[in-house]
């Protein structure tokens, strides 16, 4: 009998195989048939240090042995209080509140909420969003409306709330991002919403820091709230801690997820400036900020993200990310018969196949079979495949990932 299950992003139809895991470590997982298989995208770019890290897994089972679970509306617990406190050490100092949800995608929908009841509260309603074209935010409404249209949302397309789309800041073509950011800005929006630095599902596509700058300087003269959406940016992956340290940038409202507990177990932050906050701020019941989760701040993913914070604060991390973008340049430059070469921080992409293939493609499947073949989780955006490993991979194991890449640029280029 197969598995009832239906899974993300999988169309069935296909009969691709679904391999079994039984256990996961560092920069491995171990499948029931007894492979190997290294995880070169950290199991969907959430796993940072690596699977099973000690301290966090430590800190779940010493969590879960004394409350697994309580309401977070007007009740509080040590472990989303040690987070909480943890982020205003790591975090900008403008950015004072933290509100917990669990998943990324829920963040971006509080960031979106926070934004427009902010202006509400001012008695100055706004309700345009402006993104960045080729962005992705989440698979719910509200983030799926910020995100660019196509293949992941249209049959959904109906309930999509309408904003202005600003135009990818290309190489070459970075000032006409800019002018449409500023002709935009002039019709008094609610907030921009950027991915920093790198649009992750839309193809790993990069723009320089001075542009993300740029943006954040625009929205900043026209009073326009800046959402930096550093759900897979953040914790390390670009390079730093946050992406838009790069830019020398702090937004009006954050969001974290995936590398929050080290890519452990689902947790999300919303993080704001003291402004937001204090607009909803009243003795007015009807101007509290409405939203929640059932598992908001659920203990166990606290403990997990307080582990987290202290290994950032205890362990030189920043060595082994910035060991690890080393490593992946020096790789993914010696590669031949791939195009558009691109790394940041810890993330290489890179394309095969014919020019403008895009998410559906059928090189996809393809790609996907011939790296899972080769005991590799590799998940290729289209003709985009992309490394982004966690930080404790070794040589050994990359070089097995940069060596199928190029045997995969032959065999499909």
């Amino acid at each position: 009998m197969t598995s009832p299950i239906w899974h993300p992003f999988t169309q069935h139809g296909l009969r691709e195989p679904i391999p079994t895991v039984v256990r996961a470590e560092g920069a491995a997982l171990y499948t029931a048939d007894g492979r190997r298989v290294i995880d070169a995208i950290s199991s969907w770019w959430v796993t940072t240090h690596g699977h099973r890290e000690p301290r966090i897994m430590a800190a779940i089972a010493d969590q879960a042995a004394r409350m697994d679970q309580i309401i977070f509306a007007g009740w509080t617990h040590a472990p989303a209080e040690a987070v909480a406190a943890g982020l205003l050490r790591l975090m900008p100092d403008a950015l004072t509140r933290v509100f917990f949800s669990d998943s990324g995608s829920t963040a971006v929908e509080v960031a979106l909420k926070m934004a427009l009841g902010y202006w509400l509260n001012r008695g100055e309603p706004r309700h345009r969003i402006l993104v960045l074209d080729h962005g992705y935010h989440g698979d719910t409404i509200g983030t799926m409306s910020v995100g660019a249209r196509g293949a992941f949302n249209r049959a959904y397309e109906p309930l999509l709330f309408d904003v202005a789309t600003i135009p990818f800041p290309a190489a070459g073509a970075e000032q006409a991002t800019l002018d449409a950011l500023e002709a935009a800005c002039r019709q008094a929006p609610a907030a921009l919403i950027v991915e920093p630095l790198v649009c992750g599902a839309g193809g790993m596509l990069t723009y320089p820091a001075r542009v993300l700058a740029a943006m954040r300087a625009i929205c900043a003269d026209h009073d326009v709230l800046f959402v930096a959406d550093e759900v897979m940016t953040g914790w390390g992956r670009t390079g730093t801690l946050l992406a838009c340290e790069q830019a020398g940038v702090v937004p009006d409202i954050l969001c974290l997820s995936k590398g929050l507990t080290g890519g452990a177990v689902p947790l999300a932050v919303t993080m704001a400036s003291e402004a937001i906050y204090q607009a909803h701020l009243s003795q007015d019941r009807a101007r509290m900020f409405f939203h929640s989760s059932s598992y908001t701040a659920n203990p166990i993913a606290c403990a997990a993200a307080a582990a987290n914070i202290a290994i950032w604060e205890d362990e030189p991390v920043p060595d082994r990310v910035a060991d690890l973008s080393a490593r992946q340049a020096v790789r993914a430059a010696a590669l031949a018969g791939v195009r558009n070469v691109r790394t940041l921080g810890t993330i290489a992409a890179m394309d095969l196949g014919p020019d403008g293939a895009d998410y559906l493609s059928a090189l996809g499947p393809a790609l996907l079979a011939f790296f899972r073949e080769r005991d590799l989780l590799l998940r290729p955006l289209g003709n985009t495949v992309y490394v982004m490993p966690p930080y404790c991979i070794t040589d050994t194991d990359l070089d097995a990932v940069y060596a199928a890449i190029g045997e995969a640029a032959v065999r499909f280029g």
